[in-house]
């Protein structure tokens, strides 16, 4: 045979060999060494409870420690926790009568979907960051003068510079009798909860369309997630299952792409509400929760500390944290999304605790 008839011939029993691999996987799982640190992430069907898996023997992650993370998580109140390693699941434990098939409040974690909207709506045209948010509310919505309500943009609402009063009695309310002048926008940082709850009117003004309708059909049902969104008071918050909160951070492992279908194709935008959006608090984007920074501020202080946000995470982590640790942590450099809902650990703060710290070393146990 000729030297080019050997390559072909060598090439195709190459393939065929692949090909009879692939053929005999089991289909729910990736096991024996066959996932690599630079595959291509994997992606749930839509509408379909099937997901494949991934043992920590592949992984080469230490199962005996799991038993110390699942009686730190029950012993706090733990009622779901996921870790997906490149779209599958490494570990899927549910505690007490909750289940994959129950709904849990994000609490303020949810305000990451929120962000993500934004620059759904924004790539679409209907708005932009850098306009004033009254362009979208109308003007009057505080009580504000019109010139400093006029200084107030969206970006300002995503990342909590708004300058609107804090002390006031109810940090949520939203009445336009709540919403006094404090600061000039950009000169101060606080977690206002109020100014983030207006971005739905934002959104709704600026697509002429209900909020919830615009959010389920540019994003929920484009990767297959369910749930939806509850007035409770003055917010508005985000019920789904832990797999829909996973399903969630998976899109944006993957940069605002499920699949071959791009939800976001600004990469602009994304970088933005990904990364440290103002130097007040260099912890925080676009309501997303950032580590690695040499500072940070935590909801209901005014106070700077020094040293990254959670120091036994992962730098690159970002994350979406709720009123009584609820958990979306996103790890791009390890491609690992994890999920915990539940009760209160130990405080009912409304974002970073301590728990976030005791959680990720008993996590580090696991994959390292």
């Amino acid at each position: 045979m000729t030297r080019p008839q050997i390559i072909a011939l060598t090439s195709l029993l190459f393939f065929i060999l692949i090909g009879c691999s692939t053929d005999s996987m089991d289909k729910d799982s990736v096991d024996d060494g066959l996932m690599t640190e630079g595959e291509e992430l994997y992606f749930p069907p839509l509408n379909s409870d099937d997901w494949e898996t991934i043992s920590y023997e592949s992984l080469g992650w230490n199962e005996a420690a799991t038993p110390s993370l699942f009686t730190f998580l029950e012993e706090n109140s733990t009622d779901a926790f996921l870790i997906l390693k490149n779209g599958r699941i490494a570990e899927e434990k549910y505690f007490g009568d909750f289940d994959k098939n129950k709904n849990h409040t994000w609490n303020s974690a949810a305000k990451t979907l929120t962000s993500l909207t934004v620059g759904i709506a924004q790539e679409e045209g209907f708005l932009s960051v850098d306009n004033p948010s009254s362009d979208y509310m109308g003007s009057g919505w505080s009580s504000l003068t019109s010139e400093n309500e006029l200084k107030i943009t969206v970006r300002n609402h995503l990342t909590m510079t708004t300058g609107l009063d804090y002390t006031v009695t109810n940090n949520f309310c939203t009445d336009k009798e709540c919403l006094i002048y404090k600061n000039e926008p950009d000169s101060f940082w606080y977690y206002h909860n109020a100014t983030y709850t207006l971005l739905d009117k934002i959104i709704s003004g600026a697509v002429a369309q209900d909020f919830e309708a615009y959010f389920n059909s540019k994003m929920r049902d484009k990767i297959g997630m369910q749930g939806s969104w509850i007035k409770v008071g003055y917010n508005n918050l985000y019920f789904s299952t832990a797999r829909s909160m996973a399903r969630f951070g998976l899109l944006n492992l993957n940069k605002g792409k499920w699949e071959e279908e791009t939800l976001l194709s600004d990469m602009d935008y994304f970088t933005a509400m990904t990364s440290t959006s103002q130097e007040l608090n260099k912890s925080y984007g676009y309501l997303w929760w950032l580590n690695g920074q040499d500072n940070f501020r935590l909801p209901e202080s005014e106070a700077q500390l020094q040293g990254k946000l959670i120091p036994a995470a992962p730098d690159d982590l970002i994350a979406g944290l709720g009123a009584a640790d609820q958990k979306l942590y996103v790890v791009p450099s390890i491609d690992l999304v994890i999920v915990r809902m539940g009760g209160a650990a130990n405080s009912a703060a409304l974002g970073p605790t301590s728990f976030d710290n005791a959680l990720w070393e008993k996590i580090n146990a696991i994959i390292n």
